[in-house]
């Protein structure tokens, strides 16, 4: 074997391969090799980590949605709630209330007519009277329940209200409470909400 064939020899050992010396110069580089073990170890770590973060940022992303339901929900009640008080604040004399086992309406007087509070198949309506039916006031409802509370020297309103949730276990239930004191004759009036 002449010295030209010696030099274009390769020798591979255990991941590690020399280059031969070219134009006379010996061989001084050399260059790790990956084996393909390696290589497969290195792709099941990937996958492994690249699963692990996509798994944690869609149950990021589902969370984020729920906060932004939840946060509209609570708006609506509220909004749905502010306007309950604000017409029982207006009666010009006492609601009354009519509840059988799938509705409950509560007529409220005012001075340009009747306000109807309706609780029915799972959505609350305001209706007046002299309108057309509108939009319900509010949808996904699961329990609407309004009931006057006999306290010293006035009557309490209260409005227990309970929206339908998206998840199956909520780790906080959507519940709502209103009260409104109305006193008739001129008196003043005064409310309170409380979120439960």
């Amino acid at each position: 074997m002449n010295t030209h064939q010696a030099n274009r020899k390769c020798c591979m050992s255990f991941g590690r391969m020399t280059t031969p010396h070219r134009l006379g110069h010996p061989a001084r580089l050399s260059e790790s090799a990956i084996m393909l073990v390696e290589c497969v170890v290195y792709i099941g770590l990937w996958m492994v980590i690249t699963g692990l973060a996509f798994t944690a940022f869609y149950r990021y992303w589902d969370h984020s949605r729920d906060l932004q339901r939840n946060a509209d929900d609570i708006v609506r009640a509220i909004k749905a709630g502010e306007r309950w008080r604000a017409d029982l604040r207006t009666a010009t004399i006492a609601p009354s209330l009519e509840t059988t086992d799938y509705e409950q309406v509560l007529h409220i007087p005012q001075k340009t007519g009747e306000i109807l509070y309706l609780f029915s198949r799972g959505e609350v309506w305001r209706l007046a009277t002299g309108r057309a039916i509108g939009q319900p006031l509010l949808a996904k409802v699961k329990g609407s329940r309004m009931l006057p509370e006999n306290r010293t020297r006035t009557t309490v309103w209260c409005w227990e209200l309970e929206l339908q949730t998206r998840q199956k276990n909520p780790r906080i239930r959507p519940l709502f409470t209103f009260l409104t004191v109305c006193r008739q004759g001129g008196n003043a009036f005064h409310s309170v909400s409380l979120i439960e």
